[in-house]
């Protein structure tokens, strides 16, 4: 009860910064694998408890409402017998502290009758110490269980969520964005602790009141009444402000949603913003819905004055949580009984008359499939773009609506989607997927998805980490992890979705004869191949041909050649060189089309290129204490105006309210030396009118404090916010590419959250503390000079032990923090792979990975709740010595001491108790917060891109030529690596196409991230038609210049703002752009046209040749074959003849 045990954490603390294996593991019935399990099957016996209500409801009205299953009663189910428990300790813990007044009740009229003096005042002293210890070591137990069972109900709520997320039919995907689901873990979940950490406030404070009220009607009769009228009429007002509240919150949490969705799609399209000089737009768009959540803030903030709101708002601020989380949990799932999987016969994937659809009551997008699929066989499913051909392969995998008809597959599914999913873990684990390691098939993988050349360029082989969404690695590379991925699980039915797109020539010619072809590693296995290569349709054993949503075509490929008219006019909507494979089945590829390939897939992602060797940085944990400067930066931003206003206000308050406690103290002693009653009648007008005034200023300081805070706390939280999103936006891409999303989302909303909501709550309680232990001291020590002795040692006790705890503390929150990031890192990764995990089946392997990093978390806060509890004891010890050594010297005082003062003193010092307490906790508090302030903060000092505007600019037309000259340029991708690109030298003509090509790893990609200074020099100079780029703004080089990346990314919100997000263009120009992109009659039938919302080769073509990061070759095609170099060897490799490079 004492958390003695626990001091051994605090001691090594203190002599060293804490690691995650220092601390303290959870009891098993703690942690997230038993209590999500627990939590679940509770939830699902009140689903079919639900759905057993509403049927009978439905038998008896036939328009019953509907009613959605309760979130709170299963957590109910789930937690009540430790509720319970928890209750009963603050029902003690309630007792024990009216215990105490009735004491010191008793030593006050020892004090005034000492006639019969005795052992009696010793005992009273005594009973005293024993009653507020006792309640300390209860009261402790109560908040040691409280927090622990809050967090234990966050928990199961997390896991929950994640599960259900995994479940989501695309209809609810679509309905909750990334950043909403987000939204429900990190903030609706903690607002579902907040109340139960808060929740025995809801009957505890009545009864406190009644307790209060009775003891009062024993001592002053129904002078009483007067007081409680007052509280009665206060809470029907307190219950208006809380439905404002209410409004407020909601309001408040609509605008996190979108800030935390906005977010999100920033840092994921971090590179297009970069490239495109974009990010102003979405700077100014996050501030703006910064700026309304800070009203709603502001005004919550000025109904904060109301000193019962927090009590009364806690039922209606957790029930929007409450409701939000249920309309999550209640929306549809994908239905396993969409696919038959437990059929036998004799086709391995079956549709019959089958039509699906994405939404139940949509149209459909697949109509009337009946397709059979023999075991083992090589299905190819071709078509134009919108045919439907990777909507089949969702129909396969149970990802649509099915609307009619019946599917079956059967045996186990390997997945390879259009938009490689790659996790961030080693390259190791992304093949492996959860199998166990078989080294000799291991190996036979990785050299038929040609990854060993890549495996020799990465730093640690196939142990390199893999960063988030595979940045680290290009385009093609992740194709190829991707397939090896589901080459490697040995599944019985492999749905390929156009798996070589991204891959080059020759290596799609491998992985089709080593992996999916007749004797590839799969060619006992039953393949679905999506593609656009029609040169493969010859060796297919089926083909499906897709157009409109139905089957077409489908049979041999000798069967469709028959059949001239209708295979040549799908051939016509292909482009004219796949048109000559299909039909003349010659392996030669266009040598414009293969350049203009290479242009646009350089920056898809960045190769593994010599010298840009990194991986994803773990969170930087910082160790030792919050340096002064943290803090000083947040009163900065606060405002010393305020800071100044607020400190006066809390003075005044604190003054005003010792003047009246000794007012009345005075008046109490001269009543009782009054014999007369119309003589106390005389001076009670007087006495009254002074303690009225003294009231009234006391309300003028509360008011004063509570606007002067709001004011401050929301300049300070405007401030840092702004200064965090414009460190961030500056950060350089390889930043990016290395960090974890989650670790920066983390900052925008936890770290955000305590400084919008706590920092400047624990300043204002440790000064008003301060205050009051000042004063409390100089109160006591005015009636009992002796006191002071007592003090002194006390207070060095006090600080001895706030120094060993503050050192453990502050490590182990620092912990905490760093545990949350990977909970959104692994929630985001989920939600973006989703399809993949399904479809491999292995939802319940990263259920339990969510457990995993959920479990760290918790066992951070458990120790830092410890931590708390071993503090408290201890201070409320020596409290606890204060109200005796108090009492003591009051008894020894005999009659030299008034019966008022002794009263006073004593009640000051039992509240001196709680004051030194929450004196040292709030300070250890203003620390261990500060680490977020800190973590905010930390940005500011890194490495940020070069300025987007500088003194010098270009004139407005450049640039009009395009001249591009490299000199002897030089890069690397940081300082400790080796140069990716060496001694570039060359110059381009005005108006020329340029093709760039060269093996993976060459520099293709580095020497275009150059021309945008995504990557800096290291020497030598870039000159665009005669101004070298670094000498102006980022801005203004990249807003001049125009890439377009191999991935699409969309932002949220409408078609215009995607396509013109710096409004710079007008309508027309826009529709002119979509003409030109034959876009423009699909957005013509859009609803909205333009406003749509978005949900989430030439004849003087020339070739520069990379190798290792120098120009190896660079002329015309026709020359470079001459030559006979890398260039030609790489065109040979490929399968391109001389005749058709000159074609």
């Amino acid at each position: 009860m004492t958390y003695s045990w626990f001091s051994r954490i605090i001691l090594l603390g203190y002599k060293k910064p804490l690691e995650r294996e220092d601390l303290f593991e959870l009891n098993e019935s703690d942690s997230s694998y038993i209590v999500c399990p627990i939590f679940e099957k509770q939830w699902r016996k009140e689903v079919l408890r639900n759905q057993e209500r509403q049927e009978i409801k439905a038998s008896f009205h036939k328009e019953a409402r509907a009613r959605k299953p309760s979130l709170l009663y299963a957590l109910w189910n789930t937690f009540k017998f430790v509720l319970i428990q928890v209750a009963l300790f603050k029902v003690f813990a309630d007792i024990l502290s009216f215990t105490s007044p009735l004491i010191m009740k008793q030593m006050i009229i020892f004090c005034e009758h000492r006639q019969d003096f005795g052992w009696r005042g010793y005992g009273y002293a005594l009973a005293l110490f024993v009653v507020v210890f006792l309640q300390t070591l209860i009261l402790q137990q109560y908040q040691r269980f409280n927090m622990l069972t809050s967090a234990k109900i966050k928990t199961a709520v997390i896991g929950l969520i994640y599960k259900k997320a995994l479940l989501l039919s695309n209809v609810s995907r679509k309905r909750f964005s990334t950043g909403e689901v987000i939204n429900l873990m990190s903030a609706d979940a903690q607002q579902l602790m907040d109340l139960t950490a808060n929740l025995n406030l809801l009957w505890s404070a009545p009864l406190q009141i009644l307790m209060a009220v009775s003891l009062l009607w024993q001592e002053l009769g129904p002078a009483v009444l007067a007081g409680t009228a007052v509280l009665v009429l206060v809470i029907p007002i307190n219950a208006l402000v809380a439905t404002r509240v209410k409004k407020l919150k909601k309001s408040q949490t609509k605008n996190k949603d979108k800030q935390i969705k906005l977010l999100n799609e920033i840092l994921h399209g971090i590179k297009i913003l970069k490239l495109y000089a974009w990010e102003p737009s979405y700077k100014k768009k996050i501030v703006e819905i910064r700026e309304q959540e800070l009203e709603v803030q502001k005004s919550a903030g000025y109904l904060a004055v109301f000193s019962m709101l927090t009590l009364t708002c806690i039922p209606f601020l957790t029930r929007i949580s409450l409701g939000r989380l249920e309309d999550f949990l209640n929306t549809e799932e994908l239905l396993p009984q969409n696919i038959e999987t437990n059929y036998i016969g004799d086709h391995a994937i079956g549709f019959t008359n089958a039509s699906f659809s994405w939404d139940k009551t949509g149209i459909p997008v697949l109509k009337n499939l009946n397709i059979k699929i023999p075991e083992g066989a090589l299905v190819a499913v071709i078509g134009q773009v919108g045919s439907g051909k990777s909507s089949v392969l969702s129909a396969m995998l149970g990802e649509m609506e099915k609307l009619t008809g019946v599917v079956q597959r059967k045996g186990s599914v390997a997945y390879v989607a259009q938009q490689a999913w790659i996790q961030n873990c080693i390259l190791q684990e992304n093949i492996l997927f959860g199998s166990t390691m078989q080294k000799q098939f291991y190996e036979q993988v990785l050299e038929a998805c040609a990854l060993l050349p890549d495996l020799e360029q990465l730093p640690n082989g196939d142990q390199t980490e893999i960063g988030e969404r595979g940045v680290n690695i290009s385009g093609g590379q992740k194709h190829r992890v991707s397939l090896a991925r589901a080459v490697y699980s040995r599944a019985d039915i492999y749905l390929l979705d156009d798996p070589f797109s991204a891959v080059d020539v020759h290596i799609g010619k491998q992985l089709f004869e080593k992996v999916i072809g007749s004797s590839g590693i799969l060619k006992n296995k039953t393949r679905v191949l999506v593609t656009h290569n029609l040169t493969l349709l010859p060796q297919m054993d089926l083909i499906v041909v897709m157009e409109s949503g139905r089957v077409a075509q489908m049979g041999t490929y000798q069967e469709l050649l028959s059949k001239t008219r209708n295979l040549t006019h799908l051939l016509q909507a292909f482009s004219e060189q796949e048109k000559a494979h299909a039909l003349k089945r010659v392996s030669v590829i266009n040598s414009r089309t293969i350049l203009k390939d290479q242009i646009l897939e350089q920056n898809d992602r960045p190769s593994l290129d010599q010298g840009k060797q990194f991986s994803m940085k773990k969170e930087k944990i910082p160790i030792g204490g919050v340096k002064f400067s943290i803090i000083l930066k947040y009163l900065q931003a606060f405002g010393w105006l305020w800071v100044w206003l607020s400190v006066a206000s809390y003075v005044g308050q604190n003054l005003v309210g010792i003047g009246q406690n000794l007012w009345l103290s005075a008046w109490a002693k001269e009543a009782k030396h009054m014999n007369e009653f119309t003589e106390w009648k005389q001076i009670r007008s007087n006495k009254l009118n002074i303690y009225g005034l003294l009231g009234l200023m006391q309300g003028f300081f509360v008011c004063s404090g509570a606007y002067i805070l709001t004011r401050g706390s929301l300049a300070a939280s405007r401030t840092l916010y702004a200064q965090l999103l414009d460190n961030v936006l500056h950060l350089p891409l390889q930043f990016f590419e290395t960090s974890p999303i989650g670790q920066i989302i983390n900052r925008f909303t936890k770290d955000m959250f305590i400084i919008d909501m706590r920092f400047h709550y624990y300043l204002r309680t440790w000064v008003n503390c301060t205050l009051d232990v000042i004063g409390t001291v100089l109160v006591i020590v005015g009636a009992l000079p002796l006191f002071i002795l007592g003090v002194i040692p006390l207070v060095f006790l006090y600080f001895t032990i706030q120094r060993y705890y503050v050192a453990s503390s502050r490590q182990i929150r620092r912990l905490a923090g760093a545990s949350r990031s990977p909970i959104i890192s692994h929630f985001s990764e989920t939600l973006s792979g989703v399809s993949t995990i399904r479809a491999f089946g292995h939802e319940q392997r990263f259920i339990q990975q969510n457990k995993e990093v959920v479990n760290e978390n918790l066992v951070c806060f458990y120790n830092n709740v410890i931590s708390n509890r071993w503090l408290s004891v201890r201070l409320e010890f020596l409290g606890n010595l204060m109200v005796f050594f108090a009492a003591l010297l009051a008894v020894l005082a005999g009659s030299s001491i008034d019966s008022a003062l002794v009263g006073l003193s004593i009640s000051y010092a039992l509240n001196i108790t709680q004051s030194l307490n929450f004196w040292v906790r709030k300070a250890c508090e203003i620390e261990t917060n500060a680490v977020s302030i800190e973590r905010v903060c930390e940005y500011e000092n890194m490495g940020k891109e070069a300025p987007w505007i500088m003194s010098r600019r270009p004139p407005a037309q450049w640039p009009n030529k395009g001249i591009v000259e490299f000199i002897n340029y030089r890069a690397r991708y940081r300082d400790d690596l080796g140069l990716a690109l060496q001694d570039i030298t060359f110059q381009t003509h005005g108006e020329e196409k340029i093709g760039i090509v060269g093996r993976t790893g060459a520099g293709k990609s580095t020497l275009s991230n150059c021309l945008f200074r995504i990557v800096e020099r290291s020497g030598g100079k870039i000159i665009i038609d005669g101004i070298d780029i670094s000498t102006i703004g980022l801005h203004d080089l990249r807003g001049k210049l125009n890439i377009i990346p191999q991935d699409p990314v969309l932002f949220s919100g409408t078609l215009q703002m995607n396509l013109d997000p710096l409004d710079k263009y007008s309508d027309c120009q826009l529709w002119e752009v979509l003409e030109l992109c034959h876009l423009k009659e699909f957005v013509q039938s859009l609803p909205k046209k333009l406003l749509h919302e978005i949900s989430e080769g030439g004849e003087n073509l020339r070739v520069l040749v990379l190798d290792s990061g120098r120009i190896t070759e660079f002329g015309t095609p026709q020359n470079l074959i001459c030559q006979k170099g890398l260039f030609f060897e790489m065109l040979t490799e490929a399968g391109i003849t001389q005749d058709s490079v000159t074609k």
